[in-house]
């Protein structure tokens, strides 16, 4: 099997940086061929410089970085200091990066991508809010049935919200944007809190990042030493959930999770339940289903593989 060709699309976010080093660090399953950058954890200016800090600290500086859209499409941003810090990646110090964007709109760039490979080659990996791909998918609509697939973070079913008591927070930023995306015919696959909250980092499992000695692990380390204090005294958990890395561990070695292919709908009219996702896990719509909706991860062995993958960085 060749690598597959991906398009990351992110908001770093401490989780979001660790989701690009696992990707980066396994040529041989995942070819990336860009990364775009969105606003949404901190807002763009700090999202594309934190796109551009994990490249160099995983040695690939030549990952074409690619900015993207500031805003939602039609709601003011909301962004998650409180969780990741004033810049998106508090914890470790790393250097201002070095390498450059790239002048091409993130939003082009995924238009070309698809255009120009063949039909059902390349996958759309969006770790934030949907902006960038919703806006892409406006502007070209020939390009949805391009998309081999999308794997995305988001959503939410059994653990309702994170950033309201309905909503989790990528699909609350842009509810409107997921709305296209989820409605656009492209096949789907979702990594929502359900799964994510499994995918615990514990004391022994951070110590395993930092024990590899190397520059990757021990800032992976810092990150989740860092925001995992929000979600413990919010969840009262053994530690922070790793969101992110969920996509690219799937792409890697998807016999990790399970979940069910279900309608997924996304509430854009209420500001009491904004941007929840409406799964119907049960099967108690006639809605046709639009996307898988992954409800349990083998946490041993994701943390295996990203442990092993991140000590070749």
């Amino acid at each position: 099997m060749s690598a597959r060709k991906i398009i990351i699309d992110t908001d770093p976010g401490q989780d979001d940086a660790v989701a690009i080093l696992l990707a980066l660090a396994s040529p041989e399953d995942i070819d990336v061929l860009g990364i775009t950058a969105v606003a949404g954890n901190v807002p763009l200016p700090l999202t594309q410089k934190n796109t551009l800090i994990v490249c160099e600290l995983a040695g690939k500086t030549d990952v074409k970085v690619f900015s993207g859209c500031d805003r939602p499409l039609g709601r003011d941003l909301v962004t998650a200091e409180h969780v990741h810090g004033k810049t998106g990646l508090d914890g470790p110090d790393l250097p201002d990066p070095v390498m450059p964007l790239q002048d091409q709109h993130a939003v082009d760039f995924i238009i070309e991508t698809l255009r120009t490979h063949d039909a059902g080659t390349v996958t759309l990996c969006p770790l934030g809010p949907l902006t960038n791909i919703a806006m892409a998918f406006e502007k070209a609509p020939d390009i949805v049935e391009k998309v081999q697939e999308i794997v995305l973070m988001g959503g939410a079913y059994f653990e309702v919200g994170n950033i309201t008591p309905a909503a989790e927070f990528n699909i609350y930023v842009d509810p409107q944007a997921a709305h296209i995306v989820f409605r656009a015919g492209a096949p789907i696959t979702v990594m929502p809190l359900d799964v994510t909250h499994k995918a615990l980092v514990t004391k022994f499992r951070n110590d395993a990042f930092r024990e590899l000695g190397t520059p990757v692990g021990k800032a992976v380390a810092q990150m989740t030493d860092f925001f995992e204090r929000f979600d413990k005294e919010k969840y009262g958990s053994a530690g922070a959930p790793l969101h992110d890395p969920c996509v690219t561990a799937y792409l890697i070695n998807p016999d990790l999770f399970s979940g069910r292919h279900i309608n997924v709908e996304i509430e854009t009219q209420s500001e009491l339940t904004m941007g929840m996702t409406v799964a119907d896990w049960w099967g108690v719509t006639q809605r046709p289903p639009n996307a898988t909706f992954m409800g349990d991860i083998d946490a041993d062995g994701f943390f295996s593989l990203l442990t092993e993958r991140l000590a070749r960085l």
